[in-house]
């Protein structure tokens, strides 16, 4: 069909003539996201804990992996989601210099209430796929590793084994390659020499309130008056 041509209105003058469809490219973005845990595994707290977690992670991470610290209770907010002001602004800045891989895994992580980053130590890596030129992972990598916290009661720490993956759309082995991954790292985790057994726990949750204790050994707040042992160095709080 001519686009232009001449009309009765006048000699040789042209109008556009009206097109009902024109031929396009369709483009879209459909964002994704899934996460896997394990149960729980008991392990009694001992000497050097933050290797003992990232070798959690031996035979199934892609280069170095990361501890994250729990987050402070004032930003219990922070989220990774942008259009949630200010928390969002609050947990960009905390997480900056972290590194690609770790600012993907956080989100993915997150979202999927995979992990309480306020509560919960984390130690994440790369588990499977690629990455970008600038080394974040593509939307089916598989990221991911351990996530603890310490029983209050007990003083014990709890550990189990996350995985997460997403972004642009789905690859259809992810899942089962996650569940793979999954299951060989609560493998490590429960091969721990200082493991008890596995346990089911409840899930860390925010106090009511303000408040809560400040650990005298390492300044972490621990967000609870009842609190018994920091959830970040693990010691014994200490009371006036």
């Amino acid at each position: 069909m001519p686009l232009f041509g001449k009309t009765r209105k006048g000699r040789d003058q042209v109008q556009p003539a009206l097109v009902e469809e024109v031929n396009s490219s369709e483009f879209s973005a459909k964002l994704s996201y899934a996460g896997k845990c394990s149960e729980s595994v008991r392990l009694k707290a001992g000497a050097k804990l933050n290797e003992r977690l990232g070798n959690m992670l031996f035979g199934y991470v892609q280069g170095e992996s990361e501890l994250v610290e729990p987050l402070p209770v004032e930003l219990g907010g922070a989220t990774p989601s942008i259009v949630r002001m200010p928390g969002g602004a609050q947990w960009i800045k905390y997480h900056h210099g972290r590194s690609p891989v770790t600012r993907h895994a956080l989100p993915v992580l997150e979202i999927v209430a995979a992990v309480a980053p306020v509560f919960e130590t984390l130690v994440l890596g790369m588990l499977d796929g690629q990455v970008d030129t600038a080394g974040y992972p593509d939307f089916n990598a598989i990221v991911g590793g351990v996530a603890t916290h310490w029983d209050e009661i007990t003083g014990d720490i709890i550990v189990r084994a996350v995985v997460g993956w997403g972004g642009r759309g789905a690859r259809g082995d992810t899942d089962r390659n996650a569940a793979r991954i999954l299951g060989g790292l609560f493998n490590n985790v429960a091969g721990d020499s200082h493991a008890i057994g596995t346990v089911v726990v409840e899930r860390p949750q925010p106090a009511v309130g303000p408040g809560g204790i400040t650990c005298g050994h390492c300044g972490f707040n621990s967000g609870h008056e009842r609190a018994f042992y920091c959830p970040k160095c693990g010691m014994r709080m200490l009371r006036a």
